[in-house]
């Protein structure tokens, strides 16, 4: 669970981001939870658009996919989502 203040962050900056994948027609595949949850693991924060085409709402696609992938929903605005993972192997390796 992300603090207030920290998600108000995460949205500062999701922003600027560009949405790395789509979740279309087939909804939430195991190649799609598989793509996101590799994003995640990559960039901790990820943008991710809901075609229209997708028969699930853009809210139920965001709960269903953060809780496949372990992820915390920053936020959900039109057919957008922006998901938050923290990667401790990250955090762990500049420690070092």
């Amino acid at each position: 669970m992300i603090t207030p203040v920290k998600r108000a962050e995460l949205r500062k900056i999701a922003q600027k981001l560009e949405p790395v994948m789509q979740v279309g027609k087939e909804g939430l595949s195991i190649n799609v939870v598989n793509t996101a949850d590799q994003a995640l693991y990559a960039r901790e924060l990820i943008k991710v658009t809901v075609l229209e085409s997708c028969e699930s709402s853009t809210r139920e696609v965001a709960n269903e996919l953060s809780k496949r992938c372990g992820a915390d929903v920053v936020q959900v605005i039109g057919r957008k989502i922006v998901l938050y993972k923290e990667n401790l192997d990250k955090k762990n390796r500049h420690k070092k």
